[in-house]
């Protein structure tokens, strides 16, 4: 119960930095050329300044900047996200549609990031200053400097264009009418790639985290006691070492599990999928104010 009320109060304790942060955005997408109208009128290939004008007061873009802001704010604190002038519909409808690809996404690369990392942390500890240890380390700084962009456009064409083993962007096959399993089948071929790529930078700190930390714990003394017991090295590393290690490991996903928001407006782009960060993408393209704002809103929650 005590969490629970800490946890509550955080979150309140919060609502004015989320207030802050969501005007700052709306004052500072002001500051670009053209609006939301602009961009439909770009869309249908022209239009008139009479029906331009009609479209503006009707979206409520003719008011005042202080006025507009208001006007956004007076319907957030009553969890109204407004209405998206280029998909025709509201905000949160907008949103919802695009979370399960983002959430998969998300999942898997945190999935393979933490795992592999976890994996990886633990060889390099074993075998510090070796050639295992080099080469693990060697590699967690390439996976942390290289662009993701980059690791996807190779994935694409190594894999997807040359080899033709996976996809190269989307979902799921259009067209294919997959069900249950298949379907299920087929997504999952569709975000190998997107995976891989999200989860190399985080492999690579996670990776660090570990190592560090278990060279930390198997320098304590009730590690050296388990081996003057006469345990078994492995006995001692999985029952004593792994578990005190796996605390700093564990904290830092929790952290970064939100900002992996950010991460997947690249990879997503890169790869042409359905999901948050492409919606975030196209909504600065499009002028779509309302939509980002509710993105940067629904995203301060994770």
């Amino acid at each position: 119960m005590a969490i629970l009320s800490l946890a509550l109060r955080r979150l309140l304790s919060s609502i004015p930095t989320l207030l802050l942060i969501l005007a700052g955005l709306f004052l500072l997408l002001q500051l670009a050329p053209g609006d939301t109208v602009d961009a439909l009128v770009a869309q249908m290939g022209g239009g008139d300044p009479a029906m331009m004008e009609q479209l503006r007061r009707f979206y409520g873009l003719d008011a005042s900047v202080p006025v507009q802001l208001a006007r956004y704010m007076w319907h957030l604190v009553r969890f109204d996200l407004g209405y998206s002038a280029i998909y025709g519909k509201p905000v949160i409808d907008v949103i919802l549609a695009r979370l399960p690809a983002t959430l998969l996404l998300m999942g898997a690369a945190l999935s393979l990031s933490f795992v592999a990392g976890l994996v990886l942390g633990v060889v390099a500890a074993r075998r510090v200053n070796k050639w295992p240890d080099t080469t693990i380390s060697l590699l967690g700084l390439v996976f942390y400097a290289t662009p993701s962009f980059w690791f996807g456009l190779m994935g694409i064409v190594v894999f997807g264009v040359y080899l033709g083993w996976l996809p190269t962007g989307g979902f799921e096959t259009i067209g294919a009418g997959f069900t249950g399993l298949d379907s299920a089948l087929d997504i999952a071929r569709h975000l190998v790639l997107p995976t891989i790529t999200l989860a190399m930078i985080y492999l690579a700190i996670y990776l660090r985290i570990m190592r560090a930390s278990m060279l930390e714990v198997l320098s304590l003394d009730f590690v050296r006691t388990a081996r003057a017991k006469g345990l078994s090295e492995t006995w001692v590393v999985i029952r004593h070492v792994l578990r005190n290690a796996l605390l700093p490991m564990v904290t830092l996903v929790g952290l970064q599990a939100g900002g992996m928001l950010g991460g997947s407006v690249v990879v997503e782009s890169v790869f042409a999928l359905p999901g948050l960060g492409r919606l975030a993408y196209e909504s600065v393209v499009q002028r779509d104010l309302n939509t980002l704002l509710g993105i940067a809103f629904i995203s301060h929650w994770w």
